[in-house]
């Protein structure tokens, strides 16, 4: 029976000066119902109380301290290194989870070895009734390497109705709550650090489906995001989000595909960077312009490594045959349902 033979479960969530949301939010993973499972903070070399306080607060969770900031990728990288389980939950330290919210994937994940990874329905914390930004009920992407979710199209979050209560195999697994089989992780090589923040789990899934794998939502299981929302426009985040899916399209797209498609990406870029600076916001045509001449950079210097088994993009899951951005700033669809017809 399947309840007899429990596979392990690590849940670990990476820490940077995140006292404040370990005080808020550990406690509901402490409560989790699953048996065969670990609660580890892997702290990313914190300087608040953070280490302090968990040692104190919650003695029954394990702790392992990295002496620099690595960042998302790099920080996940050095942790899962030191982690052994079936499965890892990568988990942001500002996620309220259900009881039983790990059961479902776990079940769904051990019915199929192809599925690498998976993602739990992700609602707003402070709105439980919208999805939440970070991945909602599953991440898509569209022909031109653009992301969105079932739920979130750009800015704006859907009221979650039951509409993608179903399991579905999709292209990204939000990082906020990311399940992943421990053997994939490590056979791909993980995150890749050099991303260090932002995007980072949407290359890692495409090229987990490289590789022949599936990438799925199950929105039976439920957790509750802070998030930050819509990200502040300008400083490293843009900068961050522009480089690293430029970075992941080179990495992943066919050459056929990437010879058009990035002279594109690049000029849809510098409508939106010119945009925001007659629009007033000079920092976020920096962030853009700085991104560009990294991406450049980076190309020169041979620091992006191809991905092995380059596919189509269009022949793998979770992929809109089309231009989100024309459906959402010219044909002003706003809802997932209104781009990807059933």
């Amino acid at each position: 029976m399947f309840e007899k033979s429990l596979p392990s479960v690590a849940i670990v969530i990476l820490n940077y000066n995140g006292k404040k949301h370990l005080e808020n939010f550990l406690p509901s993973v402490l409560q989790s119902t699953y048996e065969n499972k670990r609660v580890i903070v892997a702290d990313n070399a914190s300087t608040d109380e953070s280490i302090a306080f968990v040692k104190a607060a919650f003695p029954t969770v394990e702790m392992i301290i990295n002496q620099q900031n690595d960042g998302f990728a790099g920080g996940y990288n050095w942790a899962l290194s030191n982690i052994e389980a079936d499965y890892y939950v990568l988990l942001n330290s500002d996620v309220s989870v259900t009881a039983g919210w790990i059961e479902p994937i776990i079940h769904l994940m051990e019915s199929d070895t192809k599925i690498g990874a998976c993602q739990p329905k992700l609602l707003s914390y402070f709105n439980p009734h919208l999805f939440e930004y970070a991945g909602a009920a599953g991440g898509y992407i569209d022909l031109f390497g653009y992301p969105f979710s079932r739920g979130r199209i750009f800015d704006v979050c859907e009221a979650d109705q039951g509409q993608y209560n179903q399991v579905k195999s999709i292209f990204w697994a939000s990082g906020a709550a990311l399940f992943v089989r421990s053997k994939i992780y490590h056979q791909l090589g993980g995150l890749d650090s050099s991303f260090f923040a932002h995007q980072e789990e949407i290359d890692m899934c495409w090229r987990m489906q490289l590789a022949g794998y599936q990438v799925m939502s199950c929105p039976s299981s439920i957790v509750y995001h802070v998030g930050a929302g819509t990200l502040p426009r300008g400083g490293r985040k843009v900068y961050l989000n522009f480089r690293n899916n430029l970075v992941m399209l080179c990495k992943n797209l066919p050459w056929h595909e990437l010879v058009w498609k990035l002279p594109f990406r690049l000029g849809l870029d510098a409508i939106s960077a010119w945009k925001g600076l007659l629009g007033g916001d000079a920092s976020f045509f920096t962030a853009i312009f700085k991104a560009h001449i990294n991406l450049f950079l980076w190309m020169l210097q041979g620091k992006i490594k191809r991905s092995v088994g380059s596919k189509p993009l269009s022949a793998l899951n979770g992929v809109y045959k089309g231009s989100v951005v024309w459906q959402y700033f010219i044909a002003k669809h706003t809802q997932f349902q209104e781009i990807i017809k059933k």
